[in-house]
């Protein structure tokens, strides 16, 4: 009797090993598998990055011909009214550090610099772009600093450190991220408590049809090829705002006069260049894309600790 106890306890005992054998390893390949995704994830958004930062080196003399120095195509005919405007929509103010992630050659950097006192860092991942960004610098009498380097604007934080800034500006740089969740939380942890993230870019269409959404996504997809972009999903790019606390400022189209707005000429102009999406006549045209302004605020308060807080007035910062 005793011996088949000791028998029955010992088969017992190789069973429940076997088990936990079993989970530990089940375990370990589900660890193996979500390191391998991110591994993979990096990966890709580093290739993304590199193919972004080719394209810049080989193509930013044509975007300055076309374009000059402020490489965006939402603008008014006279490009210093756009950045003024940016300035105080964007609440830029003497004694602020700025980020300017995707700052082109420094144009709009060395713009709100020459009209405020502020540190702007700019981070570009060409390059061509720093190195023409210095003339471009050079040439404005600056109130402050202007510093441009090369960089990945996904590794804001390794950069930068957290807490550094009181502004981050992404001025139609947005879209060429193919990991926007992540530049969002990157922004967030970079962001000051009460810093402002400011996204002006354009977003896909919700479709209003199937015929017409079916054009909206092949238009989308020329843009994206062309472009090295990845035109953003504004409800995932609200869904994240929401997640990660932001306080909401606003959502809206540039406010700029219709006899101001350049009205997108000078986008066919460079589409020209690449033949690709130019508009040839507005009859039966699609538009593909919103363009919005979306302003967020880092909470000023630690929202793990005042939980409580509910704001229906924006805080002070």
């Amino acid at each position: 009797m005793i011996q088949l106890l000791i028998l029955i306890l010992g088969l017992s005992l190789l069973l429940s090993l076997g088990v936990i054998i079993y989970l530990l390893k089940k375990q370990s390949s589900a660890v193996n598998a979500t390191l391998n995704a991110v591994s993979l994830s990096n990966h890709l958004s580093t290739n993304h990055s590199k193919i972004v930062g080719d394209f810049y080196n080989e193509t930013t003399d044509k975007f300055l011909g076309v374009y000059g120095e402020v490489i965006q195509a939402f603008r008014t005919k006279n490009v210093s009214d756009y950045l003024d405007y940016t300035i105080e929509s964007a609440e830029l103010k003497d004694g602020q550090t700025i980020l300017d992630a995707g700052c082109g050659v420094g144009g709009p950097a060395s713009y709100f610099a020459s009209k405020l006192n502020i540190d702007v860092q700019g981070l570009t991942i060409s390059e061509v772009q720093v190195e023409k960004s210095k003339t471009v610098i050079s040439s404005k009498s600056l109130k402050g600093n202007v510093t441009i380097q090369q960089g990945d604007y996904h590794q804001m934080l390794s950069l930068y450190g957290a807490n550094r800034f009181d502004r981050i500006l992404f001025l139609e740089s947005f879209g060429h991220s193919t990991h926007q969740i992540q530049l969002i939380e990157s922004a967030y942890a970079c962001l000051k408590p009460g810093g402002i993230l400011y996204i002006k870019d354009l977003f896909k269409r919700e479709h209003p049809n199937a015929e017409d959404g079916a054009k909206i996504d092949a238009i989308i997809a020329e843009i994206n090829k062309a472009y090295c972009y990845n035109v953003a999903d504004f409800s995932v790019i609200m869904q994240t705002i929401r997640r990660l606390n932001f306080l909401l400022l606003s959502v809206k189209t540039p406010e700029v006069k219709t006899e101001e707005f350049e009205h997108l000429t000078i986008s066919n102009d460079f589409q020209n260049l690449f033949d690709i999406a130019k508009i040839v006549s507005w009859e039966n045209y699609v538009f593909p894309i919103d363009f919005y302004e979306v302003k967020v605020m880092k909470p000023p308060f630690d929202v793990n600790i005042e939980k409580h807080l509910y704001f229906l007035n924006r805080p002070n910062s």
